[in-house]
């Protein structure tokens, strides 16, 4: 069993009996669920409208490098400057010496996924350079000293007295103050550190081929912010995220607000297409696009796992999954949490030391079901168990247990052995860890080929 395993099933052993998680992070889910029917409602026809967004990620992961290659090539024209990197080392070493060269003191961030997943603001702070998360959910989880929850709602675990104890203890405001004024004293903060920070950092969700722009959405203008008062403006993006042209947007977008946040379309959703031009008065002065790959190309040559490069990070797949809802987001110990983390991660960070994400699900396909672009996900996490055992993963106990499962099962006679209380008492002492957090096994007393034998038997004497 390797390290991550062993933390995860501890993590996951705690927070599955956590009564008060589990109520805060339902009742989240609950509103979530209760918005997403009226996204849904402006589309005429849903199912098509997933199949066509899934056929512009389908078009664009087969092409990828031409795409990104007429990106780099239309960004660049407007003074724009493209740093491919191969690892999040190589993404670390270029902000580094960006930051270096403005001799930069404080950052402000937006909500961004991949600067979790190469661990921006802990190498930033080893550099002594201040980095700011400015969406409110990521700023609670960073004055919590913790990484985001969920793909969308990164402090979905927290209660509005949660936060309020957390405000209360970080930065001296009263005990109970109300959502609404939570909220204003982190704006009061972080509208000072916007004018303070030499460079912004932002994420995208799309990279546009065909004018060399990125698509950043959002609902709370922090994002905005952050492209706007910094001098220097840096992107960092999944090479994953590119779609072929500005006109995919308008079949993108809403999809994404209403399977995100049940939105029609998200508050904030801007295209940036390079630095300030001459003659512009907003914007920054220079402009830079981290195209990062970090093992996405090793996702891209396995024609099975292709499928999951399609993913938008809609994080509906989270809110569907029956283990995620009962063990958060924290206990799978990976950037991306819930279904869709658990098929990329073991590719992302080694399939030895994550192979386990693959086997926390119930396979209950709830996940396909709600993709917003039909990535079928539950098939992806077979492919990944499968993967697993092919490269020698499986131990030499769980190969000999289904072995003997193998042998039994087809083996009518066995099968039929000692039913009722006997072959309870076996299996249950055969399979411990199946009583840790269920009750026990109890067989009937006949099997059904037993019983159909008799049923037979009846009709055939009439």
């Amino acid at each position: 069993m390797s390290e991550q395993s062993e933390i995860f099933l501890a993590k996951s052993t705690i927070k599955a009996a956590d009564l008060d998680h589990r109520q805060k992070i339902n009742f989240n889910i609950g509103r979530y669920n209760a918005v997403v029917p009226q996204g849904k409602s402006q589309f005429v026809n849903l199912d098509i409208a997933r199949e066509r967004a899934k056929n512009i990620k389908w078009h664009a992961i087969e092409t990828l490098d031409k795409h990104l290659e007429e990106f780099e090539k239309q960004f660049s024209r407007r003074g724009g400057k493209v740093i491919w990197a191969q690892n999040s080392r190589e993404a670390l070493n270029e902000i580094l010496k960006i930051c270096r060269e403005k001799n930069c003191k404080s950052i402000v961030k937006s909500k961004s996924m991949v600067t979790e997943e190469i661990h921006l603001n802990e190498f930033l702070k080893k550099n002594e350079i201040e980095s700011i998360e400015t969406d409110l959910g990521e700023y609670i989880q960073q004055l919590d000293g913790q990484p985001p929850y969920h793909i969308v709602t990164p402090a979905m675990h927290k209660s509005k007295e949660d936060v309020a104890k957390l405000f209360e203890q970080k930065l001296g405001t009263k005990s109970k103050l109300s959502p609404e004024e939570l909220t204003l004293v982190a704006r009061e903060i972080l509208r000072e550190k916007y004018t303070q920070a030499e460079i912004g950092i932002t994420g995208a969700n799309f990279i546009i081929s065909d004018i060399g722009g990125i698509a950043l959405t959002e609902n709370e203008g922090n994002g905005r912010l952050c492209t706007a008062w910094p001098k220097t403006h840096i992107v960092i993006v999944g090479i994953e995220k590119v779609i072929p042209s500005i006109t995919d947007l308008g079949q993108l977008w809403p999809l994404l607000a209403t399977y995100g946040t049940g939105q029609k379309i998200t508050v904030y959703s801007s295209i940036i297409s390079g630095p300030k031009q001459l003659g512009e008065t907003d914007g920054p002065g220079e402009m830079y696009v981290i195209l990062l790959d970090n093992n996405r190309s090793t996702i891209l040559a396995d024609t099975r796992q292709r499928e999951s490069l399609y993913c938008i990070r809609c994080g509906a797949c989270l809110n569907a999954c029956p283990v995620y809802k009962n063990i958060g987001g924290h206990a799978y110990g990976a950037t991306y949490s819930g279904p869709i983390g658990s098929v990329i991660t073991p590719h992302l960070e080694g399939m030895e030391e994550y192979k386990h994400l693959s086997f926390a699900s119930s396979l209950c396909g709830n996940c396909t079901e709600v993709c917003a672009v039909k990535i079928n996900l539950h098939e992806l996490l077979l492919f990944n168990r499968n993967e697993s055992v092919k490269q020698g993963l499986a131990s030499i106990s769980e190969k000999t247990a289904w072995k003997l499962w193998k042998f039994a099962s087809l083996n009518r006679r066995i099968m039929n052995m000692g039913n009722g209380e006997l072959k309870s008492k076996v299996v249950n002492k055969l399979f411990k860890d199946w009583n840790k957090h269920r009750s026990e096994l109890h067989f009937s007393k006949k099997t059904f080929n037993q019983m159909w034998k008799e049923r037979f038997k009846n009709t055939a004497d009439s």
